[in-house]
């Protein structure tokens, strides 16, 4: 639900995602939302009431737009989701937990914000991506749905590309490298050119340890470890 439905043409018409609709791996459709306008000028927005800054979008078109899109459905079935700096915020465990529903509707708030009444008793969850402030929820949607799509059965050409992907099991990847073996000088780890698939699996997991310490330790206080994993952070917190 968007007042701005051409935006999505780009990013759903490349890559990933296209072709995961030309698969029918996905189906994805968007609705401007002054479709469901009644006055003439199509008007979506008004003046807050007690005063203050910018516009306010109404409840009348957001209602209609999604009773009439959702015209049929059992009740409670769909997730209706609202892009909104004040939502949870979006991460991996959250865009699996989307993955799962059958169908999600996205509302792309805008103005300086929408009528409460939207909020208490039409939407059923609200996700932010981020602390800042975009000029409308049109991008954090498609963020959400290029996410969320990855992780559909069959998007990704391997379903190991999304096993080892940064923050899957709650930790950032390990370093990638391809041919050449050496290029102006910087050479491939010896251990990723060896063919032990054992010391591979072990070097990409201590460079992943190594690297979410280095740049994300948050992310540790959450993640599986074993007790040898947790010794071997401990020796690198030593380290430093």
């Amino acid at each position: 639900m968007t007042l701005f439905p051409n935006m999505f043409a780009g990013p759903f018409g490349e890559s990933i995602i296209k072709r995961a609709l030309e698969r029918g791996l996905v189906s994805i459709a968007t609705h401007n939302i002054r479709d469901w306008a009644t006055d003439r000028h199509r008007t979506t927005d008004d003046y807050p009431y007690g005063g203050g800054a910018g516009m306010v979008m109404k409840p009348e078109p957001l209602f209609a737009a999604v009773e009439a899109v959702l015209v049929g459905v059992e009740p409670g079935s769909v997730s209706v989701i609202m892009l909104t700096p004040q939502g949870r915020l979006f991460c991996q465990p959250v865009a699996d937990e989307l993955a799962h529903h059958e169908r999600l509707l996205l509302i792309c708030g805008h103005y300086e914000g929408v009528d409460e009444r939207v909020r208490a008793h039409l939407v059923t969850d609200e996700i932010s991506i981020g602390d800042y402030v975009l000029t409308g929820g049109e991008l954090a949607a498609m963020v959400v749905v290029d996410v969320v799509v990855r992780r559909l059965p069959g998007v990704l050409g391997s379903e190991e590309s999304a096993q080892f992907e940064s923050h899957e099991g709650g930790l950032l990847e390990h370093p990638h490298y391809t041919r050449p073996p050496e290029f102006r000088g910087w050479k491939v780890p010896e251990v990723l050119l060896s063919g032990n698939h054992a010391q591979i699996a072990r070097w990409r997991r201590e460079q992943s340890l190594r690297r979410t310490l280095e740049r994300r330790p948050d992310l540790l206080e959450k993640a599986a470890l074993s007790p040898e994993e947790r010794r071997f952070i401990d020796s690198l917190r030593r380290e430093v």
